[in-house]
């Protein structure tokens, strides 16, 4: 299939998706937004201080010894509309520490805000989600919040965050969180999407799954001719909830001459699981240049990918030699364009990754640009000797 073609049918594809997305998508579960996420790691206060310093999070809201709790402690970190919970255990056995165990640090729960957190339950149950947790009222002087939660791919949750009775910081049983240390924000807004990698055969499972139970619509498909190299291919679809708050790429291996990402990060994460987290800002050239000079480091660009990138995306307003300098992306769809770039893995597994991503008009996800960051991240593969 020539590039011409193939490019068409990219275009058609998301023009007629997000066209169809407000039709296809069910009103039973009405999504606010992203209300937190929540990773498991072995050491909270030293990722909070990593995450602070790297990425500009501030310090927010803290329960643990000191507010009562016994069996963890959770620091929650704040930048823009992001929230950020990083939870560790405090005592052998349980679920936090078995989490660790298998995957490392990772994230566990994909928080959801909500009207009805028992409504949201009922409705994803009945349709068939495995329940995780029954919905519940938690109280304290600043009012209640009430939360249910299920189950969606490898371990990862949804939690439903039900919060307009509440005034408290974070949830009951946390307390803000004072600190000297709260290096500048970098500019991050808010959560533009998040990544699921599944296995082989499984990524129209979980398309079904966020249709059927939570009335998402598929608004792209990439197949493994669209999303490949000359060594490794992956498949990818992309599902959406109805006012496209909240947007969830499904990956799955697809077969190469060699190792895919996909399944890298399925042997290193010992299933399926959250792959990156991209999160939108007003000026990447700006937040990218804060990041890395606090320590973040980047996946290489080659300078030749901007050889013809004017011929190729059209007229920006952004100067291409700055972007150049950053190693930043740039695509374009029918709706406008936008820039990205992708962290190297933030976590000694080759698990998870933060995508900077900037809007201006496109409503995509840079297929132009997926050749050139997966032969990028090959790079990384064959560096650890897992391509």
């Amino acid at each position: 299939m020539s590039k011409e073609i193939k490019d068409l049918k990219n275009l058609v594809n998301t023009e007629y998706s997000l066209k169809k997305l407000f039709d296809e998508a069910e009103d039973f579960l009405p999504l606010l937004g992203t209300d937190y996420v929540e990773l498991y790691v072995g050491n909270a206060k030293q990722a909070a201080h990593y995450y602070k310093t790297a990425f500009g999070f501030q310090s927010h809201a803290y329960a643990g010894l000191e507010t009562g709790r016994k069996d963890t402690v959770s620091y929650v970190l704040k930048q823009g509309k992001i929230r950020l919970v990083l939870t560790s255990p405090l005592q052998k056995g349980g679920d936090v520490n078995d989490h660790i165990n298998l995957h490392g640090d990772g994230v566990k729960v994909v928080a959801l805000w909500v009207e009805d957190a028992r409504s949201a339950f009922e409705e994803t149950t009945k349709r068939g989600a495995r329940p995780y947790m029954e919905p519940v009222v938690e109280k304290d002087e600043y009012g209640e919040v009430v939360r249910s939660g299920i189950y969606t791919y490898g371990e990862t949750v949804h939690i439903f965050v039900e919060r307009k009775n509440y005034n408290g910081i974070f949830l009951p049983g946390y307390e803000k969180w004072e600190s000297h240390y709260n290096p500048e924000p970098v500019g991050l807004k808010f959560i533009d999407h998040m990544v699921g990698n599944v296995g082989w055969n499984e990524m129209n499972t979980w398309v079904k799954f966020y249709a059927e139970v939570m009335g998402f619509a598929q608004i792209i498909s990439f197949a493994d001719d669209d999303i490949a190299t000359d060594y490794t291919a992956l498949m990818s679809k992309v599902m959406s909830n109805g006012n496209g708050r909240v947007k969830f790429p499904i990956n799955e291996p697809a077969k190469g001459k060699k190792k895919s990402q996909i399944e890298e990060y399925i042997d290193f994460y010992n299933g399926p699981g959250v792959q990156h987290i991209a999160v939108a800002t007003d000026d990447i050239v700006a937040t990218v240049s804060a990041m890395r000079d606090r320590g973040v480091e980047f996946l290489y660009v080659p300078e030749t990918y901007y050889d013809d990138i004017l011929e190729r995306v059209g007229e920006i307003d952004e100067d291409v030699e700055l972007l150049k300098k950053h190693g930043i992306l740039i695509d374009r769809d029918d709706e406008g364009y936008l820039l990205q770039l992708f962290t190297n893995n933030v976590l000694d597994r080759p698990t998870m990754f933060i995508e900077v991503i900037q809007r201006k008009g496109a409503q995509s996800f840079g297929v132009g640009n997926f050749k050139a960051l997966f032969e990028a991240i090959e790079r990384q593969q064959a560096r650890r000797g897992t391509l």
